[in-house]
């Protein structure tokens, strides 16, 4: 595995968010001394937060899975997660409100779910979930230790014995039609290949390998930390800099100082300099290539996944809504098209309206509930909408197809809060997409971009656009694989203590 050269006795990171505190906390675990560089206030990254209207928001992820990788940055460290971040299993992990009004609540215990999509859809379908539960956990074994959890330095790092496991497992297959080998009722599928819009390609061509997203959140469960998503890197950072992590806040990086194939150092815009023995960079791809003095070879541009506009509100008490609803619209494949082809929002939309307060009353004022809508949306390399023009009708839009899908509208509403394509661009993301590259077939595994970069010695990429890729998980990994390519690789979790917090839950 290629490495850093030249010694590690300074590493600076660029970006207070997950990947970069993965990073950070990790280095600071193996005796290196860090310094992390984030431009903003508050750490969090892509994580992002605001207050208004007494309500606490989540600007970011909004679903959890795979806590235990959590655990795992913690210990980096000695740490315990429970020490610092109180994470609660979400019960159940979705809602499904299916066109027609029908329900089916999306559990991770085996018999709960079979019971619930037998009254849903009769008992073969029941038999189907549980072949499709061992197939997707059969997959997951197969992929995430060897694919998911590990740095590539070539596409030739495919061809092992784990790419053949992986292919007979049907890693390379169709996401919807290997769920389809095990379930007939299209919409009970949903629940198992909705998921692809998280990695930015529809259903129909993404890989199967991809389905192991669905095994994340309908087998390992979904968790919120009390406090919001905010309070993850709030406790990350916090632990990080009790572990020695020197954290510069309101340090926008401007530039880097390099020599041949080393950068020397990095420049903020008050004209302060830090030093580097290395460097991890957890921004944009293009930013970071910027910066370096960096041009890419590849022959094909960036494939930018999917955008979102998502528009938070508090409204009167709405016990009718699970932590997280999904919203099924009719025109389920015209929805990706939409979006995917047309360049167009969706006709007929598919939602996801999350109500954190299910969870945690204390996010909202007494007797309010805070409510997001995240609507899918075409990015704007797709369709260059004029989002600030449309933004308030468009939210009007969505708000009417929630109240019309719901079995009781919401009442009470105060928009309080709306993010279009426009908004995550003035960020700074690449098309205005909050979900980085797509996983398409040339940006999946070692096709994706390289978290070393061709002719630099010393710079490390971590985050959602470098490997394994985009999701709370992926990212906690890539800070993993950062700090392994500048330390070397070191002891990795077992498979029992992955599992660890899963087991305690089912236990419970």
């Amino acid at each position: 595995m290629r490495r850093v050269t030249g010694g590690a006795g300074h590493v600076v990171v660029i970006g207070a968010g997950l990947a970069g505190l993965s990073a950070a906390i990790r280095l600071a675990g193996r005796g290196v001394a860090v310094t992390v560089l984030e431009r903003a206030d508050v750490p969090g990254g892509r994580a992002g937060r605001a207050d208004t209207g007494g309500c606490r928001l989540d600007l970011g992820p909004t679903v959890l899975t795979m806590p235990d990788l959590v655990d795992e940055v913690f210990a980096a460290v000695g740490a315990n997660t429970d020490d610092h971040l109180r994470l609660v299993p979400v019960d159940p992990a979705y809602r499904a409100r299916f066109a027609d009004g029908r329900e089916l609540e999306v559990h991770t215990g085996a018999e709960r779910m079979s019971a619930a999509i037998a009254g849903f859809a009769g008992e073969r379908e029941a038999a189907g979930y549980l072949k499709l539960r061992r197939w997707l956990t059969r997959l997951y074994d197969a992929e995430f230790e060897r694919f998911i959890a590990a740095d590539f330095d070539s596409p030739a790092s495919l061809v092992n014995s784990a790419a053949l496991r992986l292919i007979m497992a049907g890693g390379l297959r169709r996401w919807d039609r290997a769920v389809a080998d095990h379930l007939r009722d299209p919409d009970v599928r949903r629940l198992f290949t909705f998921q692809s819009l998280y990695a930015g390609v529809a259903p129909q061509r993404a890989l199967a390998a991809y389905a192991v997203i669905a095994y994340m959140d309908t087998i390992r469960g979904v968790f919120f930390p009390l406090g919001g998503m905010r309070a993850l890197p709030d406790a990350l950072a916090a632990v990080a800099v009790e572990a020695g992590v020197r954290i510069e806040y309101g340090a926008t990086v401007v530039s880097a100082q390099r020599s041949g194939s080393r950068i020397l150092s990095v420049t903020t815009a008050d004209g302060a300099r830090f030093a580097c023995d290395a460097l991890v960079s957890t921004t944009e791809l293009a930013h970071t290539y910027t910066l370096v003095g960096h041009r890419s070879r590849r022959p094909q541009r960036p494939i930018a996944a999917p955008s979102a506009v998502v528009v938070q509100l508090s409204c009167d008490p709405s016990p009718q809504l699970a932590h997280h609803t999904l919203l099924f619209g009719h025109a389920w494949n015209e929805a990706f098209a939409d979006i995917l082809t047309r360049g167009r929002p969706m006709r007929d939309p598919s939602l996801l309206v999350t109500r954190p307060t299910a969870t945690d009353s204390t996010l909202a004022p007494p007797g309010r509930d805070l409510v997001s809508v995240l609507a899918p949306a075409p990015n704007l390399a797709r369709a260059p909408i004029d989002w600030d023009r449309r933004s308030a009708a468009y939210t009007e839009e969505l708000l009417a197809t929630v109240n019309q899908r719901l079995p009781a509208p919401l009442t009470g509403v105060d928009v309080l809060h709306v993010l279009t394509p426009a908004d995550w661009a003035r960020q700074g993301m690449l098309a205005g997409s909050p979900f980085a590259l797509a996983h398409t077939l040339s940006q999946t595994g070692p096709l994706r971009p390289a978290n070393m970069i061709r002719g630099l010695d010393n710079v490390v990429l971590a985050g959602g656009s470098t490997v394994p890729g985009v999701g709370i998980p992926p990212v906690l990994i890539s800070g993993r694989l950062a700090a392994d390519r500048i330390t070397g690789t070191m002891p990795a979790s077992s498979a029992g203590q992955l599992v660890s917090r899963t087991d305690r839950r089912s236990a419970s």
